[in-house]
């Protein structure tokens, strides 16, 4: 070989080796903004992408569009701060042993037949949340709006805490708000609209670009919880608009669009910070609808429920720079699954010793892959009283449930009642309302789903009441 013709392959060679060890040291990607909305009692089908013809939501339709909507996403819990502390330790209530909001006795003791499993309140702080793991991994982490869980979320891995405490609804939507985490605004201020300032301000302010630190914010408003208050221009609209199937409270309506508006802020404020192609938003609700307020139909039944109407949630996941939009996703998935779903976005490994309930979804949603799991499971080993019998759509006039347990497999969903020892089987292909009860059509397939209910609850300690109550009068 010449000189000339050596000297060029050691030129060569020096090339393809730098090109190749620049490969190998890439960065690594970059970790995203996490923006989780969690509306309180939004049901199902209360906005517009799912299906409602009364209220209006053109910018959480617009989210949907530019997102990945998934029709059969459920809370873990029927009502508000159980959901919560699944979703903040991504573990089935059996674990963290909160089942309902204050005591698990609800309802009149006479009409009680069994004792209930006491209630746990204050999300203990033995359990590694959602903010302290994001917390840990580098996150300027925030919480603004509705806690639940305890005095105060800065305990439990948020660097910031703006209105949120133990309490559960606001005392007023609009301001002077009496709430002693968040300092009032003019007289008049909405609620609503306050808390999104607020989140906006953050992100402003928490840009990566500016902190170096990627950020998490857990929004979680209290609308549309009660006390049902609204801008008296949104009530007077609605006042004047024809209800449809089944919805049709003016100030209920209201306030939906409220939220509706301040989803629109959240997005445009993304954009005009440069902050929406790597940030992952997730917009969810924590419980069902409440059934006398606003009908889930064709679901039946609604906040403490375990009927669908009670537990099926809109979902919308958007991630611009990672999944692809305008997509709908029909796998039966849980709050639960947020937990793995945003470490593994954020590619923070999970370690040994926590125990976490639900699975990633992030395959599911950029890949198509199944998920691992075939099963979702409920639990509630307590009472909670009726609110509206006739419309509650409940097994009874007296509760809006008793003490039980649920699953879902596939288009099956198997109810169990601890009282009685009653089951019931219904097809969710066939009849979403759960109308039918195929337990005596069905029952290899309901003593097939029995046995794995069973099996969960041993898996998961999950207690069982079987104490009767001296008190309970028969009726």
């Amino acid at each position: 070989m010449s000189k000339a013709k050596y000297l060029f392959f050691l030129l060569v060679l020096a090339v393809t080796c730098e090109v190749s060890f620049a490969k190998d040291q890439q960065d690594p990607p970059v970790p995203p903004n996490i923006l989780f909305i969690l509306i309180d009692d939004l049901g199902w089908k209360d906005v517009g992408y799912m299906g409602s013809c009364f209220y209006e939501t053109p910018h959480i339709d617009q989210l949907a569009n530019d997102g990945v909507v998934f029709t059969n996403a459920y809370a873990p819990a029927a009502n508000c701060a159980p959901s919560r502390a699944c979703i903040m330790s991504g573990q089935y209530p059996s674990r963290h042993g909160i089942y309902t909001v204050g005591s698990s006795e609800r309802g009149r003791a006479e009409d009680r037949k069994l004792i209930p499993i006491p209630n746990t309140t204050t999300l203990a702080d033995s359990i590694v949340t959602l903010a302290e793991t994001f917390q840990k991994a580098g996150y300027q982490t925030a919480h603004i709006g509705k806690w639940h869980l305890g005095e105060d979320p800065c305990q439990q891995g948020f660097n910031l805490n703006i209105a949120g405490s133990h309490e559960g609804h606001p005392k007023s939507y609009f301001s002077p708000y009496r709430n002693p985490k968040l300092v009032d605004g003019p007289e008049g201020e909405y609620l609503t609209d306050r808390l999104t300032s607020e989140a906006i301000h953050f992100m402003k302010e928490n840009a990566p670009d500016k902190t170096g630190k990627p950020f998490f914010l857990y929004l979680p408003y209290f609308t549309v919880h009660t006390p049902l208050q609204g801008k008296e221009a949104l009530i007077e609209k609605y006042n004047q608009k024809e209800g449809c199937e089944g919805q049709n409270h003016a100030v209920y309506a209201a306030m939906v669009e409220s939220a509706d508006l301040n989803i629109g802020r959240l997005m445009e404020a993304l954009d005009k910070y440069g902050l929406r192609e790597n940030t992952l938003v997730i917009f969810f609700s924590d419980n069902g609808g409440i059934a006398r307020f606003s009908s889930q139909q064709p679901l039946r039944a609604g906040k403490g429920s375990y009927y669908e109407g009670g537990i099926r949630e809109p979902l919308i996941v958007s991630w611009p720079s990672q999944f692809s939009a305008g997509r709908t996703i029909d796998v039966p998935v849980s709050g639960i699954d947020f937990y793995p779903t945003l470490m593994d976005a954020a590619g923070i490994k999970k370690e040994q010793e926590h125990t976490l309930d639900g699975e990633s979804l992030l395959s599911l949603i950029s890949e198509g892959k199944k998920l691992e799991r075939n099963d979702l499971y409920w639990h509630f080993p307590i009472y909670l009283e009726a609110y509206a019998p006739q419309k509650d759509q409940s097994r009874d006039l007296l509760f809006r449930t008793r003490p039980g347990s649920a699953m879902r497999q596939g288009k099956w969903k198997l109810h169990e009642y601890f009282e009685e020892g009653e089951l019931e089987l219904y097809n969710l292909e066939l009849d979403p309302g759960e109308s039918q009860n195929l337990l005596d059509k069905k029952p290899g397939k309901a003593k097939q789903l029995h046995r794995l209910l069973k099996q969960w609850r041993e898996q998961t300690k999950s207690p069982v009441p079987t104490e009767w109550n001296p008190q309970y009068v028969p009726n």
